[in-house]
């Protein structure tokens, strides 16, 4: 067998990386990215391709915001030639995690099963492992603005610390994935430190930040509206466990929505673990549709 290739891009050669045979059923395809740019966070050092006489058989794209010096996130997996495309995750220098796009129901179409099975079972040979799938959501106005429920009161808190404080206590118990992984990598004061750090990334203003509180002033949690690169994002929304059992997610979400509205969205991404049941609940009764699956190695 002819020897294999592996190599980043040079700028220019992004009809290379768009010469591999795609489907469209998986991957940035569910995003409506056919082709690569390279804009918006991709870089020729980021963006490897495994060649045998010349042809592309594998090829991998990761992500960053421009400002980062280092990618985030791989998002972009696909090959022809299985034992090529495990070799190009192990060989190439970058890590970070693996963002798996699908269509809502997934494991419903065979060919559509085969394309996200595949995909993980090579980088899993490549050495990553599934840590959890999500459902992403995106609210627009056609979907109906929930009414606020009205029995909570929002505030901004400029103090860090005090955020900081707050993630540290609803980390307690949590049912997000990411969350419990960064507690058993970093320990609490870690894991609410990189929570801080993700939403300091954000580029939306740090003043939308909520506390919220019942009317008699007991802390209930937080409530982030924020705007990642591409899109107004739910940020962050949680409740400390001393609140849980009351249904405020829900309020926490609606509040969210209403404020990132006020400033001019006409469109809300959010996600949240499948295996995150009250959550999930809380997106369906707000009128957020389920418009894609994300499955996340690491």
């Amino acid at each position: 067998m002819t020897d294999l290739v592996i190599r980043p891009l040079v700028a220019g050669e992004e009809a290379l990386f768009d010469s591999l045979p795609d489907r469209g059923l998986v991957g940035r395809a569910v995003l409506g990215q056919a082709q690569l740019e390279m804009t918006g966070g991709y870089r020729p050092e980021w963006t490897w391709v495994a060649l045998r006489d010349g042809v592309v058989v594998a090829r991998a794209a990761w992500w960053a915001a421009p400002e980062d010096d280092v990618p985030i996130a791989l998002d972009w997996f696909d090959f022809t030639d299985f034992d090529a495309g495990v070799a190009l995750l192990r060989d190439s220098p970058l890590r970070a995690e693996y963002s798996l796009h699908a269509p809502p129901g997934w494991r419903e179409d065979p060919d559509v099963a085969a394309a996200v099975n595949t995909r993980v079972e090579a980088a899993e040979a490549a050495g990553m492992s599934v840590l959890v799938e999500r459902y992403r959501y995106c609210w627009t106005p056609e979907c109906g603005l929930p009414p606020r429920p009205g029995r909570l009161e929002f505030r901004p808190e400029p103090d860090d610390e005090v955020i900081l404080g707050i993630f540290r206590r609803v980390n307690e118990n949590t049912l997000d994935a990411h969350a419990r992984r960064a507690i058993e990598e970093s320990g609490v004061d870690g894991a609410a430190r990189e929570d801080l750090d993700l939403l300091r990334w954000m580029p939306s203003p740090r003043d939308w930040w909520r506390v919220a509180c019942t009317p008699d002033g007991e802390l209930v949690g937080l409530a982030i509206p924020c705007r990642n690169p591409s899109n107004p994002v739910v940020g962050y929304i949680a409740v400390v466990p001393e609140q849980r059992g009351h249904g405020y997610a829900y309020d926490l979400l609606v509040e969210v929505t209403h404020e990132l509205v006020g400033h001019g969205a006409d469109r809300v991404v959010a996600a949240t673990d499948v295996t995150n049941v009250p959550m999930a609940a809380n997106f369906a009764k707000a009128g957020y549709p389920i418009v894609q699956h994300r499955i996340d190695l690491v």
